[in-house]
């Protein structure tokens, strides 16, 4: 039995090494051992402590073991069935996290409404208790209730849940209104390649913001004689850069006009938030926003997030990939109308119901009923662009669906440097996708998926585009370390249960 498991860690540590693009010898030096002794753990030939163990999963940034508290979570996936009935979906994580940096903008109590339970929720809430933000779940744990303190003791941060989410940038823009200077752990999240935060310190110079990045920290610094005297030009349309400028200008003492701004869906949840505190807001929806500041900021306010488009993609793609009728609710149409264009020229089935509206009174939702469909590949390339394009996020899901249509099908992720990379981890359930690039794969269909073991990719959309190609592949299949789903998923799996998926969740150290 001992040697079981010393097989099964190892097998861990080699998949977590290789998902990291490690060799065996940069595992070691980051170890301080030999190669060989690498080798011999991978294959199970070589006891290894706990406090090894530990060290490897710090080094490789995976949970391979949890002291402490139960360990890594796994997924076994039982293929090859149809789903069937409804799904709703649920609150934005995007937005969720966007609104939880901006209740630092309110000196009162702030109610979000049905709040996405997931990972990067719990990390910024970690980062506001530890802080001094005093959190509750309210109403049978369906919302979220925050207080702020008098003063936020910065030095008391969380720096290790703080650096699991990159969502602690958007710290920048309400800080800086609240002090002189402090300091925040480097933004971590999901591995995507090198992004830098220079297009948000462009933005945020502009209000005084100096940041000097040293030791696993930004150290930042205000200087209060800086204003922004003419339009803050984005240098990217970015979506939190975007948001980081209007959470600095919400509290700005005047008129800040931001140009090449994202006008995507987490960004409009932002700025009617910002309209329930008193901030008035021109422009939502365009890529010019005039925001009115208000100085100071003490309201009980209540706001209601919209439903994630996101998550509706990947509920429509399980679909797809499945071979299934499945009817979606609560669709933010006005979010994935590029996307529901390509799949009509592909071929798909569906129809959708009148437009009503969330509960924030200003999202318009559609339910939309999908059918098995015989899809045909795009005669053009799949390609993101910033909203009203096809949205960066629902990128992968093509990866799957174009697998099932007849035909051979280009995907270009321009935007991040290894996220194609972990597509082609759908050749290890059948699928032919060849890398192109570190940009682009070609996929090629209509795939008979077949069941695997592996180890989940460390990007949240890739994770899921694998989950799905389980689901649709015959026999048990096994999805190791998931804890990246549930950065961005609430119940991902129990959910897919209730429309017909077979899905356990185990945990085995």
């Amino acid at each position: 039995m001992a040697d079981d498991y010393l097989v099964r860690i190892g097998k861990l540590i080699r998949d977590a090494r290789q998902h990291r693009g490690w060799t065996q010898t940069q595992l070691a030096e980051a170890l301080g051992t030999s190669q060989s002794a690498v080798n011999r753990i991978e294959r199970g030939n070589q006891n290894i402590s706990l406090e090894m163990i530990a060290r490897i999963g710090e080094a490789l940034d995976s949970e391979i073991v949890s002291l402490g508290y139960a360990g890594p979570m796994h997924l076994r996936v039982v293929g090859g069935r149809r789903l069937s009935g409804a799904i709703d979906v649920k609150t934005s994580k995007n937005a969720c996290v966007a609104l939880l940096c901006a209740s630092l903008l309110n000196k009162g109590r702030t109610v979000l409404r049905r709040v996405a339970r997931i990972e990067e929720v719990y990390r910024l809430l970690e980062v506001l208790n530890s802080i001094g933000v005093r959190t509750r779940w309210i109403n049978d744990g369906v919302d979220l209730e925050l207080v702020p303190p008098a003063e936020l003791e910065m030095a008391a941060i969380d720096a290790e849940a703080a650096v699991r989410t990159r969502s602690i940038i958007m710290f920048f823009g309400p800080l800086l209104h609240r002090m002189d200077h402090f300091k925040l752990p480097y933004a971590g999240g999901c591995d995507l390649g090198t992004r830098t935060i220079e297009p948000h310190m462009i933005a945020l110079r502009r209000f005084g913001l100096d940041i000097a990045a040293t030791e696993g920290q930004y150290h930042a610094r205000v200087d209060r004689s800086v204003r922004p005297d003419r339009p803050i030009v984005l240098t990217e349309r970015g979506d939190t850069v975007t948001e980081n400028a209007l959470l600095a200008a919400a509290r700005h003492d005047g008129v800040t006009v931001i140009r090449n701004a994202s006008s995507n869906y987490m960004v409009q949840d932002l700025c009617f938030f910002l309209e329930a505190l008193g901030v008035r807001v021109e422009g939502i929806g365009t890529t010019t926003l005039t925001v009115h500041g208000v100085p100071n900021i003490d309201v009980d306010v209540d706001y209601s997030p919209s439903e994630d488009p996101v998550e509706a993609m990947s509920l429509l793609a399980a679909a797809v990939v499945t071979e299934s009728e499945l009817t979606v609710r609560r669709v933010p149409i006005e979010f994935l109308e590029i996307e529901l264009a390509v799949l009509e020229e592909m071929g798909l089935d569906h129809d959708r119901s009148p437009e009503y509206f969330a509960d924030n009174g200003r999202t318009r939702l559609v339910d939309l009923t999908v059918r098995p469909s015989k899809l045909e590949a795009p005669i053009d390339k799949i390609h993101p662009m910033p909203f009203p394009g096809l949205n960066i996020d629902n990128v992968p899901f093509f990866a799957a669906i174009a697998a099932v249509a007849q035909g051979k099908t280009l995907i270009h992720d321009w935007v991040y440097d290894n996220r194609a990379i972990y597509l082609t981890d759908l050749n290890r359930l059948g699928g032919r996708l060849q890398l192109l690039d570190p940009h682009r794969v070609l996929v090629e269909g209509p795939t008979r998926w077949r069941a695997a073991e592996m180890m989940c990719p460390p990007a949240l959309r890739p994770a899921v585009v694998v989950l799905l190609a389980m689901m649709a592949a015959e026999g048990t299949s096994v999805l190791r370390n998931v804890y990246v789903i549930n950065r961005g998923y609430e119940d991902l799996a129990e959910r897919l249960n209730t429309i017909g998926a077979q899905i356990e969740i185990f945990r085995d150290i």
